[in-house]
């Protein structure tokens, strides 16, 4: 049976990576974003081809409401949830560094997408799941939430409590047949971090570090996601998958 994914952060990056595997796989796919625009304009590029596929609903996965409404739409569309994949994150702006120099309302908003975000997604989705005793969460989290990235507290903070949540979720809701898994990347290259690989000495810089002196795709990160919430992985459960080049292995 065909079933139904939910994708946050999916107009760009990772997310459109992971959403386009999933429309390749022959799913359904709800692709949730901050902004309407962004998700028309990656329909007119990418998905078009999917368009009886692809239900596009514009939110704020830190708004309870907002939360619920990209639920309902799903229900409303589609009558089940199968898999959520909650990909929506942000860095923080170039105040949030050391600890000590960042400002709360920054830190504050690294949490609310990176933490708040993903338990209300999860929160949201639960109950029908429960119902179906049946349901897949992958949580993109990162290296950062195992090793922390310097001058980045916030986001190191926030992708540790991703990794405890998706323990937490797993610990409580597997013998309901839920499973809740996570990503964590290493170094991808995105657009967020593209700018920097397109400069030599950053990319040297940041290539030093990484034994396999390479960075990632978004298809290894749509890849690895994909095979978390397929049959393949089914006694994965509360795992948090590391793919960084051997990052983290020195």
């Amino acid at each position: 049976m065909t079933r139904v994914v939910l994708v946050t952060g999916a107009a760009s990056g990772n997310g459109k990576a992971i959403a386009s595997r999933f429309l390749r796989d022959g799913e359904r796919v709800v692709a949730i974003d901050l902004s309407m625009e962004s998700l028309d304009q990656t329909m007119e590029d990418s998905w078009e081809q999917f368009a009886d596929s692809v239900l596009c609903v514009a939110a704020n996965v830190s708004s309870e409401e907002d939360t619920q409404k990209y639920v309902d739409a799903a229900l409303n569309k589609w009558g089940r949830i199968d898999v959520l994949v909650n990909n929506a994150g942000i860095t923080g702006n170039q105040s949030a560094m050391e600890l000590h120099i960042t400002p709360a309302e920054e830190f504050d908003k690294v949490m609310a997408v990176n933490v708040r975000g993903i338990f209300l997604g999860c929160k949201a989705v639960l109950p029908h799941m429960l119902e179906r005793n049946s349901g897949h969460i992958v949580n993109i989290a990162s290296v950062a939430g195992i090793v922390a990235f310097p001058k980045r507290a916030a986001y190191s903070i926030s992708k540790g409590a991703v990794t405890q949540l998706t323990k937490s979720v797993a610990a409580d809701y597997a013998a309901a047949g839920i499973r809740c898994n996570a990503v964590c990347p290493g170094l991808i290259d995105t657009p967020l971090i593209r700018w920097r690989l397109e400069k030599p000495d950053l990319r040297e810089e940041l290539l030093a570090r990484i034994p396999q002196k390479d960075v990632g795709s978004v298809d290894d990160v749509a890849g690895t996601v994909a095979f978390l919430a397929g049959p393949d992985a089914s006694y994965f459960n509360g795992s948090c998958v590391v793919m960084d080049g051997a990052y983290t292995a020195i």
